[in-house]
């Protein structure tokens, strides 16, 4: 079971500024802010933007992506659209997909320093 992860960022308050209106609509807020990282989560900091000034922008080919569970369809796009609506860009439109061993629905988006991010959730049948 993964407890936490930590995300590199670029510019600490914008990036805080923007996770936390994409990530409101999962049930996440800002938990911890100190020195060169911040906590987002729901009962406890489950994830992390740490600040480097010094990184370049993360290339779209990385295949790194962290994707944070919610629990309706609603959420996943509430999360894309405000992505979209503050300095985000898409990475893979709200939508159900097909993994190996379940269907669900889920967005991908890329913060402003090209992190990519998933939101998912798993209905009994996704639409």
């Amino acid at each position: 079971m993964i407890d936490h992860v930590s995300i590199a960022v670029s510019d600490l308050e914008r990036s805080t500024a923007f996770y936390e209106q994409v990530l409101a609509p999962l049930g996440y807020q800002r938990l911890v802010a100190r020195g060169h990282t911040v906590g987002f989560g729901r009962k406890y900091p489950e994830f992390w933007i740490n600040h480097r000034p010094n990184m370049g922008p993360i290339a779209d080919d990385s295949g790194m992506h962290v994707c944070l569970r919610c629990t309706t369809v609603e959420a996943v796009q509430a999360f894309h659209e405000a992505a979209l609506g503050c300095g985000g860009r898409d990475g893979g439109v709200p939508g159900p997909r097909q993994a190996s061993m379940t269907s669900y629905y889920a967005a991908f988006i890329r913060d402003p320093d090209g992190n990519r991010i998933e939101a998912a959730t798993f209905p009994a049948s996704a639409p």
